[in-house]
């Protein structure tokens, strides 16, 4: 089935508001603990250290208040669905990272900005319908949707806060499972197709790869993993290959080979 055609995922879109503020919750109370040798550290996006990158987490939130208080676009509809998100961010990346350092140099106090972008999210998010269409960076696109992407980009980024630091910053189940979701989604709108079938428990399942396409029984070509693992190789945080030799991804199957396709986002 083409991608067009495909129902798209439904999320909910009061769950997913109460998710990216647990999550972001999350973060913050990890950040107060971080001492200046740790905000010190490199990370492994590219010359960011911590305290760059525990700013850039920041901006998860204020991108929907600086959009929520721009003009309502005229437009009719989106021009950017939810499962196409992922596969427009790379294009972004130089002025995020110039945002995210200009940031970190207007903001002395961690805690206080992190305080001040959850006030404003808190105060203009909860009053905007979910159809509010938001004139972001990347396209027009719902407020719901918009919210989706921001549990990728909590999630994906307190991974690598925990990995940069030594943290063991939790995740919220339900920011976890729309991350988790939204990157499986992105791989079926890829390579469509029904002759792969990939599991990640307990969130998702998708059918992609052109080829035959499995009905009943048991599919013969499977990935599976875990939820970290998957969104680490969409994001391109590790290797399809390194995965499978650390036994993080079970394939089994002739066209069970997923590394020409990934990552999803840059």
């Amino acid at each position: 089935m083409p991608p067009s055609q495909k129902r798209a995922r439904r999320y909910d879109p009061a769950r997913t508001r109460s998710a990216v503020l647990a999550q972001f919750a999350h973060v913050r109370a990890a950040v107060r603990t971080l001492t200046p040798a740790q905000l010190a550290l490199p990370t492994r996006l590219g010359d960011w250290t911590v305290r760059e990158l525990a700013v850039h987490l920041t901006m998860a939130l204020s991108a929907v208040t600086r959009n929520l208080e721009l003009p309502e676009p005229a437009a009719e509809k989106p021009d950017l669905t939810l499962v196409e998100w992922p596969f427009r961010t790379a294009d972004r990346a130089a002025r995020i990272a110039d945002d995210t350092k200009a940031l970190a140099v207007d903001h002395s106090d961690l805690d206080a900005l992190y305080g001040e972008v959850a006030g404003r999210f808190e105060e203009l998010v909860p009053g905007a319908g979910d159809e509010r269409l938001l004139p972001t960076r990347l396209g027009v696109m719902r407020l719901a949707d918009f919210l989706v992407t921001r549990t990728v980009e909590l999630v994906v980024h307190t991974d690598d806060l925990n990995e940069a630091a030594g943290l063991d910053i939790p995740y919220d189940r339900q920011a976890l499972a729309a991350c988790t979701r939204l990157l499986a989604d992105a791989l079926a709108e890829k390579a469509p197709g029904g002759s792969v079938e990939v599991r990640v428990p307990p969130f998702a399942v998708v059918q992609c790869v052109p080829g035959p396409r499995h009905t009943r029984g048991t599919p013969p070509n499977v990935v599976e993993t875990d939820p970290l693992t998957w969104i680490r190789l969409a994001t391109g945080r590790t290797e399809w290959a390194r995965a499978l030799d650390g036994a993080k991804v079970a394939a089994s199957g002739e066209r069970a080979d997923l590394a020409a396709l990934l990552p999803l986002m840059g």
